[in-house]
């Protein structure tokens, strides 16, 4: 049996209307349930009713899938007492269920991917399952020139085992830092992985954004904070 819902809530997690605007949409008439204009946003509907907006139909699921720009200074946690969290940058969105995919250290940026799903969960952040993540890495020294050879062999960190293989490529450094930049992307996601593997080579790492996961890019539109909905194509390639 399908769960009973608030039209504002289905029309907001639908993707086309945040939830403070659909309460006025749906009052001003636009809205129909199943070809019946309905102007209470807390009317309760099931999941697979038919709903429209301005004539469009709507489609439904239960589960949500965002992508944030992780800004540096705010933890990768639902609730935490001492930091801000990557949950409260979605504003105007229910979160009560939303986790983050994996995480990302506090002064770390990047793509963040927030979810629902636990199975995709469990895809994305399974050693067993080798998803290809890519940064963006600045470091304060150079890495000697065969780095990118013991990168793709596997490096000693000082694990039980080896890193499993890794791809390193040089980058233009972005403005505002100074030191060597690399594009890295790694299989497997080990406590602060990254900068122990540039410190193997005495090297700190100064600057890190994390540039794609899965297959999924981030969006370049977006800036520190802001996020958006996972489109189609986004889904397709994360297997949704």
């Amino acid at each position: 049996m399908s769960e009973l819902i608030r039209l504002d809530r289905y029309v907001s997690e639908c993707g086309v209307l945040s939830r403070k605007q659909a309460v006025p949409a749906i009052k001003a008439g636009r809205v129909t349930v199943d070809g019946e204009v309905v102007t209470v946003p807390g009317f309760k509907i099931s999941e697979d009713a038919g709903v429209t907006l301005d004539g469009n139909e709507l489609s439904y699921s239960r589960y949500s899938y965002y992508m944030l720009y992780k800004p540096a200074g705010c933890v990768s946690a639902v609730k935490d007492k001492l930091s801000d969290t990557v949950i409260g940058y979605l504003k105007d969105v229910k979160t009560t269920g939303l986790f983050p995919v994996g995480r990302l250290d506090k002064d770390t940026e990047g793509l963040l991917l927030i979810t629902n799903d636990g199975q995709l969960c469990h895809d994305l952040i399974s050693p067993g399952k080798h998803v290809e993540k890519t940064y963006y890495v600045v470091a304060d020294i150079s890495l000697p020139d065969n780095a990118a050879d013991e990168f793709e062999r596997g490096i000693d960190i000082g694990d039980d085992e080896i890193c499993l293989p890794a791809v390193l490529k040089p980058s233009a450094l972005i403005d505002g830092y100074e030191g060597h930049a690399y594009e890295l992307t790694i299989t497997e996601g080990r406590f602060h992985q990254i900068k122990r593997m540039f410190y193997r080579y005495g090297a700190r790492v100064v600057y890190l954004k994390r540039l794609s996961v899965g297959g999924v890019k981030l969006d370049e539109a977006l800036k520190p904070g802001e996020f958006r909905r996972l489109n189609e194509e986004e889904l397709r390639l994360l297997g949704k």
